[in-house]
C-alpha cells in the first residue's frame, strides 16, 4: 500500500502559513521548516515568504522581541541563553542586540534574584560547597552571566 502524500498549491499553501504566522509569531526558519514539510519546491518556498513579509505575517526583529521577553518573563532564562537559542533559530545578530536591549536592567536583575533565592532555598544539600555547585550549575545552564551568577551564590551561601 502506497501511502501518497499531500500536496498544496502555492495560493493553499500560502494560506496556511498566513494562518500559522497569525496563530504566533515564528522565525523565518520555522516557516521555512513547515514549508519543507509540506513538500514544497525552493521556488515556492521564496514565493511564499515573500508574500508573509509583505503582508507582515512574518517579520524576524518581533518575533525576536517576543521570543524575548516571553522567555525572560515565563523560563526566566539570562541573556547567554537568549542569544543562543536565537542563533539557533538563525535570527541576525542586529534582530538579537535590538531584543536584548529592550530589557529593563531592573526587570531583569529582579527575575534573577528571585530565581537564585528560589533555587538557593529549594536545595536540600547539607555541604555547602556542593550546594553552591548546584546552584551556581543551574543559574548558568539557565544563560546568566557567569559574573552576576558568582557573586549571587557567594551572597547567598556561605
Amino acid at each position: 500500500m502506497k501511502v501518497l502524500k499531500k500536496t498544496y498549491t502555492v495560493q493553499e499553501a500560502t494560506q496556511k502559513m498566513e494562518h500559522y504566522c497569525a496563530y504566533q509569531e515564528r522565525c523565518h526558519q520555522e516557516v521555512r521548516l513547515k514549508l519543507e514539510a509540506m513538500h514544497m519546491i525552493p521556488e515556492a518556498i521564496d514565493v511564499i515568504i515573500v508574500h508573509l513579509l509583505e503582508h507582515n505575517f512574518l517579520n524576524e526583529e518581533r518575533f525576536a522581541k517576543t521570543f524575548v521577553s516571553g522567555k525572560l518573563k515565563i523560563k526566566h532564562w539570562g541573556r547567554r541563553r537568549l542569544t543562543y537559542e536565537l542563533k539557533k533559530k538563525d535570527v541576525v545578530k542586529v534582530n538579537i542586540n535590538q531584543a536584548l536591549s529592550e530589557i529593563e536592567n531592573e526587570e531583569y536583575i529582579g527575575i534573577f534574584n528571585d530565581l537564585a533565592e528560589k533555587k538557593a532555598n529549594s536545595i536540600k544539600e547539607t555541604n555547602k560547597f556542593k550546594k553552591k555547585k548546584k546552584l551556581i550549575d543551574y543559574l548558568l545552564y539557565r544563560g546568566w552571566e557567569s559574573h552576576l551568577v558568582y557573586e549571587k551564590a557567594n551572597e547567598l551561601i556561605q
